[in-house]
């Protein structure tokens, strides 16, 4: 009896998708999987890809299995074992198998303080201090996050070739540095924390509004983030970021069921059905803030970001939002962590607060200082601001400016049809 779900001849663009869509929820699980198991990060990635390869020559013509995650974690594997065999190390790999299994025998039944996790394991491998930065977010991202290089280069505003020369590099070095696939002990979860809470939110941006592609929602990616988060804030219950980073994805996916329409369309704030908004998500998202502030160390940019999200989460509609507040909370966000991200946020909450002019006035001094001149946000912002002037034929040129500058299918069309509607407005 066959696994695949089907007898029938399958669409193979079909096919195609499923085995692209399989990849992206399971192959930061993969590749965790084979890092264990080999002690090789590259290794671990090439034989993963390898079965990626594979799952696109066979499913086609066998069908889509009812795992596919276990299907590739299991061709990777059997890859592994082959490659041991072309090195002549299968013996050698066989006695030390031996000796993890007695000492996974004489370990101790329960310690409070063990992540038994390959993906958490993962990220502080990637994370580690002997890369840059630079390097540690864009391996992470690209094994972990399963964001392509196009895409880690386009939120960085840099060339292909420059985020595909980190990863190479990023790799060299852990092979070079013998880096262990282990979560750290607790002395030295101060030299990677940062980096690793940065890289989970960056993962989690890319699920809330996915950088290219024709889904704008990348669900799956925003529950594994969310998921990482919370064991990161459980080993470290005294860092408030942690907790902060916590509350900020809990109150951003409250809103997710509400963010798209059944086919897909993105549906704008303004017009979300806030009765669909996951409410439990929001009392955990509010009692992971508390986490925070029970701490006494104050609130640091994701703690900050999260205070803003549960003021649109706890109002009845966007007339109803305490934007005074959040006018507030993004200056003192600009003050311990300034962007043009921030800047931009903050005049939309200007916008709501005070009214389009002054928050035009701010963001034509953004656009005059050349930051995000590469991304859609700016043009779109301006557009929503002159088109609210009652400025059509102006605001139409930046909708379709952000329209042209846009990677993601879903929202480009969104840009369009605002385009549109500011002529006719």
């Amino acid at each position: 009896m066959t696994d695949a779900t089907s007898r029938r001849p399958p669409d193979e663009a079909a096919v195609r998708r499923a085995v692209a869509a399989v990849w992206r929820i399971e192959s930061a699980h993969v590749v965790a999987t084979l890092t264990r198991m080999s002690g090789d990060f590259d290794l671990a990635e090439e034989l993963a890809q390898e079965a990626f390869v594979e799952a696109l020559e066979q499913w086609p013509r066998q069908g889509v299995p009812r795992n596919g995650g276990a299907w590739l974690t299991t061709t990777a594997k059997r890859r592994l074992i082959d490659t041991w065999r072309r090195r002549e190390r299968l013996d050698e790999r066989y006695r030390a198998l031996a000796r993890d299994l007695e000492q996974q025998a004489d370990a101790p039944g329960y310690d409070p303080d063990r992540i038994d996790d390959d993906v958490l394991r993962l990220v502080f491998t990637a994370c580690h201090p002997v890369l840059s930065r630079e390097a540690r977010v864009a391996l992470t991202l690209r094994v972990v996050g399963g964001l392509t290089t196009e895409e880690i280069a386009r939120a960085f505003v840099v060339p292909v070739a420059t985020v595909q020369q980190r990863i190479v590099r990023a790799k060299k070095t852990l092979g070079a540095a013998h880096v262990p696939f282990a979560v750290p002990e607790r002395d030295e979860f101060a030299d990677r924390l940062g980096s690793v809470l940065g890289v989970l939110y960056l993962i989690f941006n890319e699920a809330h509004s996915a950088s290219s592609g024709e889904e704008l929602l990348r669900p799956e990616l925003g529950r594994e983030a969310l998921r990482l988060a919370r064991m990161v804030a459980e080993l470290v219950p005294g860092e408030p970021e942690a907790h902060g980073l916590v509350a900020l994805m809990e109150f951003t996916a409250a809103r997710f069921p509400a963010r798209v329409t059944a086919d897909g369309a993105p549906v704008l704030l303004a017009d979300q059905d806030r009765s669909r908004w996951d409410r439990s998500a929001i009392a955990r998202g509010r009692a992971a803030l508390a986490r925070a502030d029970a701490t006494g160390r104050g609130r640091g940019a994701y703690g900050l970001q999260a205070a803003i999200a549960e003021c649109h989460d706890v109002a009845a509609s966007v007339d109803d939002t305490d934007w005074e507040r959040i006018v507030l909370l993004y200056e003192a966000l600009g003050r311990i962590a300034p962007s043009p991200v921030v800047e931009l946020n903050r005049a939309v909450a200007v916008s709501m607060a005070e009214g389009p002019a002054t928050a035009l006035r701010m963001v034509d001094d953004l656009a005059a200082s050349g930051a995000l001149r590469a991304t859609h946000l700016l043009p779109s912002v301006r557009g929503e601001l002159l088109a609210r002037l009652g400025r059509g034929d102006e605001a139409r040129a930046e909708f379709l400016e952000a329209a042209a500058r846009c990677g993601n299918l879903r929202e480009r069309a969104v840009l369009e049809r605002k385009a549109a509607e500011a002529v006719t407005a």
